[in-house]
């Protein structure tokens, strides 16, 4: 087949107008035109009011050889590339050994379902619930008819902390082997529509990421693997660098010399005790700062201007980023269109915010992070000084909301002009545990504070009304990545354990949805063949 890129076409285009675009890039007839499908969709939205679609196109043609030797000059097209996932190995029958991979979150649910069609029948360990008796505790928790449940919550039980969040699936890692393709493919058998497929951006929504999650867990059973919820992992057993086996809470051992460790960003007990067995451990980069809400109206005028509401635009995101005078940058972080600001904490006292968004993205406000870069030497200590950074804020953030998981909250207005707010204005907060309004510049230390307050007036520049007065900014964001980076080895072991595989966001190697999956499966595979090499049959 032959692929096409930057097929340009108007937002109102009629279907068979993509047809007579293939057949006028390539010069040839009706008759030598087999079959094409959208491999890709995007939109260019430079030019307000002449928003354009852009594709990339897969063409299967009678001209193929042809084409390719008079067009091989031609950027825009090319042979299509094989992006078919091929196993790189399988299990024999008589294995007996079984690899354990911890947290079911995007990376443990693709190296768990990547080593069972391997045949490799993994034990996955879960700390916190199923996923619709977790969803159950979350909502409950957001919307005050239930308490705060530490091993339930935004960030702990099946699907992982993107079960609550835009289900967004994009991202900008390197992926030549195309494991991206394999993870879209996976959601869509599970479930997912199959725009995510073609579209730019695509999202899922965390109503149907509850169902994709039980679907992939149905057949990761299916193929003999085995998931255990409410099973969180005490300790790790370590002889002389070697895996050996892991402990739960309730005390059970399970043997194996092969552990996934897929737990995400917020595992802070299970870090705690990664450090005190020894294993390798470095702070890494993050961000800290605020969740910010505009009216969903302001960033579609904004974006799309009187092509907004196009149904095939949908609600409109941005990405934003300045670099501040104190050599600090702000940026946008995990834009949530049409979404909701919720409370993502998974300790006691503590206080954090997220955003998400149903698959409609139809709520009533935009809101994203509006984040600050730290460094380790913001946060000195040993490897885990960043956890305890994030603590103190969490702990203040707690107290300024009066300290019953209220989150404190600001307005842009007074935020610049460095006064208290009373009282909101157009704007009402979707954070459903209530906002108590006051001064957040008591939330954040005096660098990101100052930074945010310079980045805002810049942004306007870019989108006009981000700093309007009644904007409502809530905080505090701190949970944007990992503070750790568990280091390992080109063969994905830790760079000190031998047969402990560190995986996906809470070991600081991915960041979202998509790149989370990928890294389990390269994990994944890095299991499986190592395995083969060590055990003789």
């Amino acid at each position: 087949m032959l692929r096409l890129t930057e097929v340009k076409l108007p937002l109102d285009h009629p279907e068979d107008e993509i047809k007579a675009a293939i057949l006028k890039k390539l010069q040839i007839t009706d008759e030598d035109l087999i079959s094409y499908s959208i491999f890709k969709r995007s939109y260019d939205a430079r030019k307000k009011g002449e928003i354009t679609l852009v594709y990339i196109l897969d063409v299967e043609t009678t001209q193929e050889t042809h084409l390719l030797k008079r067009l091989k000059k031609d950027p825009h097209v090319m042979a299509t590339p094989d992006m078919s996932y091929r196993p790189v190995a399988q299990a024999p029958s008589n294995l007996t050994i079984r690899p354990i991979v911890i947290g079911t979150g995007p990376c443990g649910l693709f190296a768990g379902l990547m080593l069972a069609q391997m045949g490799f029948r993994p034990i996955i360990l879960e700390r916190g619930k199923q996923v619709r008796d977790r969803t159950a505790d979350t909502f409950g928790f957001w919307k005050k008819k239930s308490d705060f449940n530490p091993e339930s919550n935004a960030q702990f039980g099946e699907g992982g902390a993107g079960t609550f969040s835009d289900g967004k699936l994009y991202s900008q890692v390197k992926d030549p082997q195309h494991y991206g393709r394999k993870v879209l493919t996976e959601l869509v058998n599970a479930g997912a529509s199959p725009e995510i497929l073609y579209i730019n951006k695509p999202h899922i929504g965390t109503f149907k990421l509850v169902g994709i999650v039980q679907s992939m867990r149905a057949k990761i059973e299916s193929l003999g693997g085995e998931i255990r919820f409410q099973s969180r992992v005490e300790d790790i057993n370590i002889e002389n660098g070697q895996v050996r086996g892991v402990t739960l809470a309730s005390g059970e051992y399970i043997a194996s010399d092969y552990v996934v460790l897929a737990v995400g960003h917020s595992a802070r007990d299970t870090f705690q005790m990664l450090f005190n067995r020894g294993v390798y451990i470095e702070p890494k980069p993050f961000s800290i700062g605020f969740r910010v809400e505009h009216p969903q109206t302001l960033i579609d005028q904004c974006r799309f201007g009187p092509q907004a509401g196009h149904k095939l635009l949908g609600a409109a995101d941005y990405k934003l980023v300045h670099h501040c005078q104190n050599g600090r940058s702000v940026y946008s972080f995990c834009m949530c269109p049409g979404g909701l600001v919720v409370a993502a904490a998974s300790e006691p006292g503590r206080l954090v915010t997220n955003g998400m968004s149903q698959y409609s993205r139809n709520e009533r406000n935009a809101n994203s992070a509006i984040v600050v870069g730290i460094t380790p030497e913001d946060y000195p200590g040993n490897a885990l000084a960043g956890i305890e950074f994030q603590r103190r804020l969490e702990e203040r953030a707690f107290e300024l909301g009066g300290g019953t998981y209220e989150a404190p909250g600001q307005l842009v207005g007074d935020f610049l002009n460095h006064r208290p707010s009373t009282a909101f204005g157009t704007v009402k907060p979707s954070y459903t545990a209530g906002v108590h309004l006051g001064d957040l510049s008591e939330s954040l230390p005096d660098y990101a504070i100052a930074a945010i307050r310079e980045a805002l007036p810049a942004f306007e520049k870019q989108i006009k009304g981000f700093a309007m007065d009644d904007a409502v900014l809530t905080g505090v964001e701190t949970r944007t990545s990992s503070p750790i980076r568990i280091k390992r080895k080109e063969d994905y072991q830790s760079l000190n354990t031998v047969g402990l595989y560190p995986a996906g966001e809470g070991a600081g190697y991915a960041g979202g949805i998509l790149s989370a999956g990928i890294d389990g499966i390269k994990v994944a595979e890095a299991v499986a063949l190592s395995i083969l090499r060590n055990v003789s049959f």
